[in-house]
Order: C-alpha cells, then structure tokens, then sequence
C-alpha cells in the first residue's frame, strides 16, 4: 500500500472506504506500522494500540460489508494525547512518574468512547510534555520520550504541550488526533507542525477521563489535516456528558459546503501587533492569507484587546489548579523525577499561592470574558498569526529561541482565559523551512464559523496538502 495514503484526509479516506477501495484493516496496518517505524524518530508516540486498532479495524470492515456506515469517521485510524484514558493501556501524563504500566486506567475516557462509537480506530497514545506543561517547562525536551520534532525540520520543536498529536498528524502517521489545550497546546503544535488544529469552546468538549490541569480552562479538541476533517472529529466528540458537570448541552453540526451561490462575506478584525516582535516572514504569510480573502472578507485594521492582566489571571488560575491536581506527585516526591531539571522545582511556588489571589483571578475573568465577548460582537473573527514565530530549535531554551522576537501571539492566551474557540490553519513557510499559520478566534460556539472561513481559505490554497519533503526512518 503506497505511502501516500498516509496522507490523504479523513474524507478522502471515507471515500475510499466506502467504494471498498480500501479496507478498515488495511489502514490500521499501514498507519501501524508508520506508528512504530517513525514515531519515534519525531518524539512522537508512547504507546501503540496494535491489538485494539486491529480488533476495532476488522470490526468496521464487518460492519461497512453489511451496510452498516456509522458516519465519516468510520474505519479511520487516530491517535490521542496521552492525557486521555483508553482501556487496557497505560496512560503516562508524559510524566516519567508514571511511565512503564504505573497508571493504567479502567475505561475509556468519553472522547474515545464517542470516537469509539462513531466507528474510529484507536492506534496509537501519543506523546506529551510532561503533565501537559504544569509545571513551566523551558526546553522542548520536557518528555521521558525526548523533544517532539517538527516533520518540516527535525532540528526543531514540534510545539507543546500536545507535541506527539502535532508531529504525528504531520508526518503521516495518523489522519487525525485529539489534543488538549489550556495556553495554546493544540494551536501551537499545528502551527508549528504545519497542519489544523481546532481548540473548541470551553465545555463544548467533555474532558471525563482526560488529565487535568486548570480544569476551568482546560479544552479538548483536534489536529487534521483540513478544516473539515477537524469539524467532523468535533460533531462527533462535542456534547453533554453527565460525568464532566462543565460539558454544555449543545453539539455541535459541520456548516454545510457551499458550491454555488452568494456567498457571505465576514468580517475579519485584525489584531495591531507591533511587526518588529514578529518574524517578517510570519508577517508577511499572514497579509498574504488575507489577500487570499478578499473577497469574502472585509478587512478592520488596529483592532485592540480590552486592557485586562490576561497573563496575571491565566497564570494564578493554571497554577493554583495545577499544583492541587498533582498534589499526590508534591506529596509523594515523586515530582523529582520529572525530566525538565525546572519542571522539578518549577511547581512549588504555585503552593505558596493564597486563596484569594486564586478567587480574584476568577472573579477578574468574569468581566474579562464580557468585554472580550463584546468585543468579538463586532466582527465574525478575529485574525492573526498563530505564533510570532516558527518553531524554536530543540537545542534551545525558549526564551533564547529567536532573540529579539516573542514567543507567540497576543491572542493566544487571553482567548483561553476567557474560553472562546480559535482554529489555526497553515498559511506558508518561514526560516529554516519551517511552517507557518493563520489563526480565526470566534465567539463562544461560533465554532462554525470558524470552520467555515477555514475551508473557504484552504479552498483557495494548497499548503495544507503539502507534505514533508524528507520523512527519517527510526
């Protein structure tokens, strides 16, 4: 079977499927073996689910020869963070602590249970900064799996905390995987990696099963290789769910395609950012993507944040969260053996945090997320680049990365702050043939939308369909 298959999408797979071109069990195979010959040349896989996949491969091959189609997602391979439960199998947080079989979980979180149902194939757990970045890693090498490496250039980071999604949706190993973000661990590893990536509402997604970190910004959702391949894992993962109480009843439906007619235009405003704390060529892939737009867009220029401490609230609330669900790792000391030196200590000052600072971070958001929300009011979307610059190299800290320029864009962390949903999408190329993206942020639910502007620009442009130049073997 050609590798080229490899990196088809989830409707191009569908289609297939359904001409019985291919079978169920012939994709989890091919994937399967990409899993385990170039995983871990990308830092990108800790488990694989060769049993399952093969069990819930020949499954949907049953089901499609008797005309029983589930939907889009039946019979096609994916892979989870390794935050989310799967029974059966370890489920490591990325965290040493746990790694070898010391947490195996004894369900199916209910991401994978919808997915499940909806006749997906589970292949692979995938890897993770450790604890998803609780405790305020510098380095990409923050993993017991080593740094996740972008398929674009392998000398560089493929983003955190949901690094093993990104990289293996890239190289080909899995058409699509669920991530988690609660600072812009879904966006940024799309970015960085070149491919799209969802992060939904906050409570449109339930997170039963998954790890948490700040479980008032914690958000699930996934990484593909087009806007609607995305929109397809979320009508099938969004909803109601009575064991996460902060999942809302309301789903979510894929906007349907339009081929002919008038189409509306949206009203995209853009963020005034300071050019000389972006890559030049970041900036430039960004007002080339509008370009691309014009004339379905109408383009309001100098937009302005409300003045809120976004930064203040979001890092009081992560930390106090997250040094009360890892409490059991403070009070055994197995936090020592965490792989990030700082990721060691990086938590302790997070317990010296008072309780009313943590209720004041939460009261602020309150009407932090009413002016943000009448801000959005004003226009269909908000755009941006996804970061201010491509991916940092492995061999750096962070904050040494790309002298001179930030590290990300201004947007990222007031939206998860105040929970609205964003979609990223690749939008080019930068230094050192790394990708870049364009980043859609939305109302709270406007998912759609989101969605919709997403399609209508890769509609127009191919870089999502490009691929690796060179994949290293393992």
């Amino acid at each position: 079977m050609s590798d080229d298959l490899a990196f088809s999408s989830v409707v191009e797979l569908g289609r297939l499927l359904r001409a019985r071109k291919v079978s169920a069990t012939e994709l989890a195979t091919l994937f399967l073996d990409r899993l385990e010959r170039l995983g871990p040349a990308y830092g990108a896989v800790i488990t694989v689910t060769r049993d399952r996949a093969l069990a819930e491969a020949a499954r949907a091959d049953r089901e499609i020869r008797r005309g029983r189609w589930r939907g889009p997602l039946h019979g096609i391979p994916y892979g989870v963070k390794d935050l989310l439960s799967a029974q059966g199998y370890p489920t490591t947080w990325g965290a040493a602590p746990y790694r070898g079989g010391a947490q195996s979980l004894d369900e199916d979180a209910t991401v994978v249970a919808r997915l499940t149902a909806a006749g997906a194939v589970l292949c692979a757990k995938l890897a993770m900064v450790e604890l998803a970045g609780g405790m305020g890693y510098n380095q990409a090498n923050a993993s017991f799996t080593g740094p996740g490496k972008t398929p674009w250039n392998p000398g560089y980071w493929s983003g955190g905390s949901s690094s093993g999604p990104g990289a293996a949706v890239a190289a080909g190993l899995v058409p699509f995987a669920i991530g988690s973000e609660t600072s812009g661990s879904i966006l940024t590893p799309a970015a960085y990696c070149g491919v799209t990536g969802l992060r939904p509402t906050y409570g449109l997604v339930s997170r039963h099963g998954a790890m948490a970190l700040s479980w008032t910004m914690d958000k699930l959702g996934p990484l593909g290789r087009s806007a609607q391949d995305c929109a397809l894992v979320l009508a099938a993962i969004a909803g109601k769910d009575p064991r996460d109480p902060t999942a809302v009843a309301r789903g979510f439906r894929v906007p349907p395609v339009t081929t002919t007619g008038r189409r509306r235009r949206f009203t995209v405003g853009v963020l005034d950012c300071a050019d000389d704390k972006i890559h030049s060529q970041v900036t430039a892939n960004f007002r080339a993507s509008l370009d691309a737009l014009r004339d379905v867009i109408t383009v309001v220029d100098g937009v302005e944040l409300p003045d809120f401490p976004y930064g203040v609230v979001g890092g009081t609330i992560i930390a106090a969260e997250g040094s009360s669900a890892f409490d059991d790792l403070f009070q055994s000391g197995h936090i020592g053996e965490l792989t990030a030196p700082e990721d060691r200590t990086g938590g302790y000052p997070a317990l010296a945090i008072p309780a009313r600072d943590y209720l004041r971070a939460l009261r602020i958001r309150r009407p932090m997320q009413r002016a943000f929300d009448a801000l959005l009011t004003q226009f269909d979307v908000l755009a941006t680049p996804t970061r201010n610059t491509v991916a940092t190299p492995l061999d750096k800290p962070f904050r040494d990365g790309w002298p001179g320029v930030t590290g990300g864009a201004n947007i990222i962390g007031p939206s998860n702050v105040v929970g609205v949903p964003a979609i990223t999408v690749p939008n080019g190329f930068g230094l050192e043939g790394l990708p870049t993206g364009l980043c859609f942020t939305a109302r709270a639910f406007d998912e759609a939308k989101l969605v919709t502007l997403a399609r209508r620009y890769q509609s127009r442009t191919d870089w999502h369909r490009r691929r690796p130049p060179v994949v290293v073997a393992g």
